[in-house]
């Protein structure tokens, strides 16, 4: 599996090729199309993400090899598909790696900071605050 980085820098491409923000957004919607939907059970009040305008779940899973997955769901369009593109980035990755990636700068090279609205780009924050915090619990488990 490829780094933090090295899916980082495939998503760059990605998004390069897409060109204007219009077909980057129809591409964002596109990822998120392909989550898998979480159960009525996994869409509770713990796996809620607060700080988003939308309704956002994430559901953090540790694998006894040390690594997270993450699987989440949304009741936007868009914010299904910024899950997608951090479930891409982090799941399936050690604690350690997740912590040591800065995914401000990261989120920042893929230009999502200044094409979002401030509500979105704080809702993306929380549900990287969320992944963090799950990530900081794990080590220390």
């Amino acid at each position: 599996m490829a780094g933090i980085d090295q899916e980082l820098d495939a998503l760059a491409e990605e998004f390069d090729v897409l060109g204007d923000w219009e077909q980057r957004y129809r591409y964002v919607i596109d990822l998120g199309r392909e989550l898998a939907p979480l159960t009525d059970a996994e869409r509770s009040d713990a796996n809620k993400v607060r700080g988003c305008a939308s309704q956002v779940w994430l559901v953090t899973e540790p694998h006894s090899d040390g690594t997270l997955a993450f699987r989440g769901d949304s009741d936007a369009h868009i914010v299904r598909g910024l899950i997608a593109i951090l479930l891409r980035l982090f799941s399936g990755r050690r604690p350690r790696d997740i912590l040591g990636f800065d995914a401000k700068a990261g989120l920042d090279r893929l230009g999502l900071s200044g094409a979002l609205s401030a509500q979105r780009s704080n809702g993306l924050a929380s549900m990287v605050a969320r992944i963090r915090r799950d990530a900081e619990a794990a080590k220390v488990a």
